[in-house]
């Protein structure tokens, strides 16, 4: 874990200019989709860096912040306890971590089950706050990679329609989900196309908003957000 964080050790003025910057492209990429910089989010994933680097983040305007192992969210979120963070849950989330994590977190971009679903409505009773809920979907349907395929999808979303009891502090926000490895930037682009529709024809078929896309990391965001991503996951072009 310890490996993990030390990844990355920018200086605090190589980290500023490679935020501005980011932050620039995502200005262009959204003009060019017709929208505004401010209509995307930037989640800044903090997972190869350690608490100390990740406050600078906060420090210069970025106050959503990404992790994908639990144990390590826990460890930042006391470190960081002092600072106004928005914590996202990026990656996987075992049943039994998930009384710990979920008061920490603004939104959960990894549900992929029916179990996992139950799990967090049990744990979210209690909130003050709404949870924002994104469906992990595997678009490309590479079985190597996470996330719901479409027909477990839409069980779940039926079953979240007849049940609304059951999820008083939670939200269904919006979709997730990743361009494939192989195939360069236009594979990519055409999965986050797919995710978008998909998106939209579920938000007609059930009738609910699902207004976040979170899609695009640091190696193909600008395709993301010109294809209509709302969050981006932004990591290494950070740090490097």
């Amino acid at each position: 874990m310890a490996n993990l964080a030390n990844r990355y050790n920018p200086s605090k003025e190589r980290l500023h200019a490679n935020y501005s910057r980011v932050l620039e492209r995502i200005e262009q990429s959204a003009a060019r989709s017709g929208r505004l910089g401010k209509d995307v989010k930037m989640i800044g994933v903090t997972k190869y860096v350690d608490a100390s680097v990740a406050s600078w983040l906060v420090e210069f305007g970025c106050e959503n912040l990404g992790e994908s192992r639990p144990q390590v969210l826990w460890e930042k979120a006391e470190a960081l306890s002092d600072l106004r963070i928005k914590w996202h849950l990026i990656g996987h989330l075992q049943r039994n971590k998930a009384k710990r994590t979920l008061p920490l977190v603004t939104a959960m971009h990894s549900l992929d089950s029916f179990r996992i679903l139950e799990q967090v409505q049990l744990d979210s009773l209690h909130r003050d706050l709404p949870l924002q809920l994104l469906l992990e979907m595997n678009v490309s349907g590479d079985p190597t990679k996470t996330g719901m395929m479409i027909p477990e999808a839409e069980e779940l979303l039926t079953a979240w329609l007849t049940e609304p009891a059951k999820h008083p502090n939670l939200e269904m926000s919006g979709l997730m989900g990743m361009g494939s490895l192989e195939g360069g930037i236009d594979q990519a682009r055409k999965d986050f196309e797919a995710l978008r529709n998909l998106r939209d024809r579920w938000a007609k078929q059930f009738g609910l908003p699902l207004k976040e896309l979170s899609m695009g990391m640091s190696d193909d965001f600008e395709a993301a957000i010109e294809e209509g991503a709302t969050m981006v996951r932004i990591g290494s072009v950070l740090f490097v």
